[in-house]
């Protein structure tokens, strides 16, 4: 029985996989799902701690307490040595996400009925992009982690190469492969060459061709629809008495998964109070008061990424905002999403370009396109990336699940 898996720790989602003869390479986590969001909650009224869809649930209930989602987020920036107020105390960030990769190993194992000492840890090309000392430095923190989690043996490999090794399984002859892979946090591609004579290799090196990211990923979709869409209506954009602009760090801050308990402070607070004072457009204003009041920036955040999602099938989605305001509601629309976002677009796209210019392949050389990573799914991105290569194979992989699956088969590779 093999003591190694493989571990997905995402900034939305989270998998941890392993070779069970006969049965799924993902193990289930929450509820009989494979996928475990990277989601806390602290509730403060009894005292608790819940994780994943469960901790959802609970903020949303509307208990008292603290909520912590894309902490992966905070790999490789300045607030990774910082601290939160947690139920009356201040706790280091380090102590949160050892917390929940603890919790996760801990759910592994009880699924597979075995221990983990053992694990390849996922990780995007760049942590940071344009800075190799801050990425190593994010790598690093996040193999101390791994460690204060339990697990004695940690090795790295980039995500989608873990996500090409899921998709060579089931190829019947050798393909050049872009692995495109759209995460809650970043974008990471990968120029491989796959066979199945592939899978017997124990060292790819010399079949991966070219890689490249960017830390651009669909919390900041999240982000920039939220703030075209939604923050207008909380006063985004209206100006105080003096004429000058209400400052948009407050806006910012709650339109962003990973600072929008920063919103909650008594300073913050006292300058809202200042702002509402003096605002044109109070009703606005009013808006973001009780919103910050009954710290909803999170239950807001929810309904925007579920706004974000339905726009993949639908040109307009209604959102309800009644928590702010009796009937408050309005429509985010397509059109609206693909400007707010296409400068993040451009970007993967310039990334995507850049990748070939490295390895030295024209666009006719790219075979098939494989998309995973659950923001993969965005239409514009997916319209962006078929007009790059109108003559590869497009396929999707299991947007969640390729590469903890890829992992997982890394993992068996490197302890066996």
């Amino acid at each position: 029985m093999s003591h190694s898996c493989g571990v997905d720790f995402g900034t939305s989602n989270s998998t941890v996989g392993c070779i069970r003869p006969g049965a799924s390479l993902l193990l289930p986590l929450e509820d009989g799902k494979a996928t475990l969001p990277s989601v806390v909650f602290f509730n403060a009224e009894d005292n608790t701690t819940t994780f994943g869809r469960a901790a959802l649930a609970d903020y949303l209930s509307g208990y008292e307490g603290r909520l912590m989602r894309s902490m992966k987020s905070l790999l490789g920036t300045g607030l990774m040595d910082g601290q939160t107020e947690v139920q009356g105390r201040a706790v280091p960030f380090r102590e949160l996400l050892a917390q929940f990769l603890r919790e996760l190993r801990l759910r592994a194992e009880q699924s597979a009925q075995r221990q983990f000492t053992h694990a390849v840890f996922g990780r995007p090309v760049h942590f940071v992009d344009d800075d190799a000392t801050a990425d190593k430095l994010a790598e690093n923190t996040l193999l101390d982690l791994a460690r204060k989690a339990g697990f004695a043996d940690v090795a790295f490999q980039f995500e989608p190469i873990a996500a090409a090794f899921t998709y060579e399984s089931g190829i019947q002859r050798e393909e050049l492969v872009l692995v495109i892979d759209i995460g809650g946090g970043t974008s990471d591609f990968t120029l491989v060459r796959l066979s199945p004579e592939g899978t017997t290799k124990a060292e790819r090196h010399d079949d991966i061709l070219a890689t490249g990211g960017v830390h651009i990923g669909g919390t900041d979709f999240d982000k920039y629809l939220s703030l075209a869409g939604v923050m207008p209506m909380l006063g985004l954009g209206t100006r105080l008495t003096n004429n000058n602009e209400v400052p948009s760090s407050y806006y910012f801050n709650l339109a962003t998964w990973h600072t929008i308990n920063f919103a909650y402070s008594q300073k913050v607070w006292r300058e809202l109070q200042d702002v509402y004072r003096d605002a044109q457009e109070r009703e606005k204003l009013a808006r973001l008061l009780k919103l910050v009041d009954q710290r909803d920036g999170h239950w807001l955040a929810q309904k925007v990424e579920e706004g974000k999602i339905a726009l993949s099938d639908a040109d307009a989605v209604p959102l309800l905002l009644d928590r702010l305001a009796p009937d408050l509601a309005f429509t985010l629309r397509r059109g609206a999403f693909n400007t707010a976002i296409a400068h993040l677009i451009e970007s993967i796209r310039t990334s995507v370009s850049g990748l070939l210019a490295d390895a030295g392949v024209g666009v006719d050389g790219v075979d098939t396109v494989f998309f995973t990573g659950g923001s993969s799914g965005v239409p514009l991105l997916r319209q962006e990336i078929a007009s790059m290569f109108p003559a590869a194979a497009h396929v999707e992989g299991d947007l969640f699940g390729s590469i903890g699956a890829g992992l997982a088969i890394d993992a068996a590779r490197k302890f066996s």
